[in-house]
């Protein structure tokens, strides 16, 4: 069956998948960078003004060499090219289902947002924790595959969910508040701008000021991800990475990573948007 004739869902999903490709092959240097912060050990003086994303930074171009910044791309890709593929056909069913009428309202656009990320992070969450693992540094996996089967035999599949109530708790208020505040900053634009060919640096507009906002308000929940997923033989339960988290570094410690996390989410969220939009436009589809 040719493209064209598809369903709609699966167009949605092929113009998510195209739009994660680009923002993750982009951005994956500063969610390595971001890792690294969060998962500073004691000794590396995470509190003192040294330890920065600078620091880091250098110090995988030290180490590693410019290609280390890409750890974890494979992972990455793997995860971003068919999880926000799912996203966003999600989102277009569950809009196109419930608003076919008419625009959602801002609590509405909230609800789309957070129940599409469910489905894309829960599919997706085994091959997040093996993303975040390679990151980290401390794990010397050769392949995704590899990992995955090295998982399941020294931890058991279950290792491969740990994280999931923290990634829940950051990706659906994320994306909830994203889409939001992404589309109601749209509705506010002039009409001889949003149809006009600065149509799409607009919405890039849109969506970097929605990125940041939401960024800040779920960096929490992303850094008690980072150390559930890293370190499952340590933590077990999501109450304890919290105590441990404010016992070592205070409040925060919950916000460790947050400049190269907001630049990448930012980014990320409304390259993937604005490609999204464009691509579902000259398909004659309303995204």
């Amino acid at each position: 069956m040719e493209f064209s004739l598809a369903h709609p869902a699966v167009k949605a999903f092929m113009c998510g998948s195209l739009s994660g490709t680009c923002s993750t092959l982009l951005f994956q240097p500063l969610d390595l960078v971001k890792t690294r912060l969060q998962t500073l050990q004691n000794g590396v003086q995470p509190g003192s003004g040294r330890v920065g994303m600078v620091t880091v930074f250098v110090s995988v171009l030290r180490t590693e060499k410019l290609l280390g910044l890409w750890r974890g791309a494979s992972p990455s890709f793997v995860r971003c090219i068919p999880g926000v593929g799912i996203y966003f056909s999600t989102y277009f069913t569950l809009k196109q289902h419930f608003f076919a009428n008419g625009a959602p309202g801002p609590l509405q656009a909230i609800l789309l947002g957070a129940g599409a990320r469910c489905v894309a992070g829960v599919c997706m969450l085994p091959v997040t924790v093996i993303k975040t693992r390679f990151e980290s540094g401390r794990y010397k996996y050769s392949s995704v595959l590899g990992a995955l089967r090295c998982v399941c035999r020294t931890e058991g599949p279950k290792a491969l969910f740990s994280g999931l109530t923290a990634t829940l708790l950051r990706d659906a208020p994320f994306s909830g508040i994203y889409v939001m505040i992404y589309s109601q900053a749209k509705y506010t634009l002039p009409r001889e701008i949003s149809q006009s060919s600065y149509a799409p640096l607009a919405n890039f507009s849109c969506g970097v000021l929605a990125g940041v906002l939401a960024s800040i308000v779920t960096q929490p929940a992303d850094v008690v991800k980072t150390h559930v997923q890293v370190s499952p033989d340590i933590f077990s339960r999501t109450s304890d990475v919290i105590r441990y988290i404010y016992k070592e570094h205070g409040l925060v410690g919950f916000f460790r990573g947050a400049v190269p996390r907001s630049l990448r989410r930012t980014m990320m969220a409304a390259m993937a948007w604005t490609v999204y939009e464009q691509l579902m436009a000259q398909m004659g589809l309303k995204s």
